[in-house]
């Protein structure tokens, strides 16, 4: 694979936190190139480094050492202010948590991020990616008045309405029940389809991973194996 192909490319990738004293190795020389459009899984169990890996890769955190492309930017040698602006618009994050600010309505929830970067039409967009994720008749609610299940369909919206070129989705089914769960995976693998996102998601759920062409598992801070599933 080509670096003009793919939408992640990692060589001897590092994160080392704590102090010079203590140092915490986390992640321990990660080699990594994921295509543009593929669906990735990442497994692994407490403590493998699995969202500190997808932290680095989506550029929430500065990698300690190694050289790191993401969608053709040169994330390795960005600081934090040019990491901040490299995601925007470029990479979509869904979180267990959901994250929503409970003081806006689920339109604004997916509109602000888009209006804050400039975005011309945010409250159409966002109106009409709610809408896709079964959501067009509760664009006035807050999130305490939505379901578990409704309000990660907000997060879904809010990540993938700048139409990224990535998604990041860390445990996105973890607080939800099977059923919900299940419709949650269905939704968020549609809409990547439909826009043609590269996705990278960390889950424990065997049948989240099961829609994903590529399995990897991580182990004391390195990929122990990566399959096609």
């Amino acid at each position: 694979m080509t670096t003009s192909q793919a939408a992640i490319s990692a060589r001897n990738l590092t994160l080392t936190l704590g102090s010079d004293a203590a140092p915490v190795e986390i992640l321990r020389g990660i080699d990594l190139d994921i295509g543009k459009g593929e669906t990735v899984a990442l497994l692994g169990p407490s403590g493998s480094g699995k969202s500190s890996l997808m932290a680095v890769l989506s550029g929430l955190e500065r990698a300690s050492g190694g050289t790191l492309k993401v969608a053709g930017q040169d994330f390795a040698s960005m600081d934090e202010d040019a990491l901040a602006h490299a995601r925007r618009g470029a990479i979509g994050i869904v979180l267990q948590a959901f994250h929503l600010l409970p003081t806006m309505t689920a339109l604004e929830n997916v509109a602000t991020p888009m209006e804050l970067a400039g975005e011309e039409n945010a409250h159409a967009r966002a109106t009409a990616e709610l809408e896709a994720v079964g959501l067009g008749h509760r664009l006035s609610h807050y999130p305490q008045q939505l379901s578990g299940g409704e309000q990660q369909r907000v997060a879904i919206a809010r990540a993938i309405a700048p139409r990224p070129e990535l998604i990041f989705a860390d445990e996105p089914t973890g607080n939800l029940d099977a059923a919900t769960g299940h419709e949650i995976v269905e939704l968020l693998f549609r809409r990547r389809e439909e826009t043609g996102a590269t996705l990278l998601v960390i889950t424990h759920d065997p049948e989240l991973a099961e829609h994903c062409e590529r399995v990897l598992t991580l182990g004391d801070g390195r990929i122990a194996t990566d399959t096609a599933a």
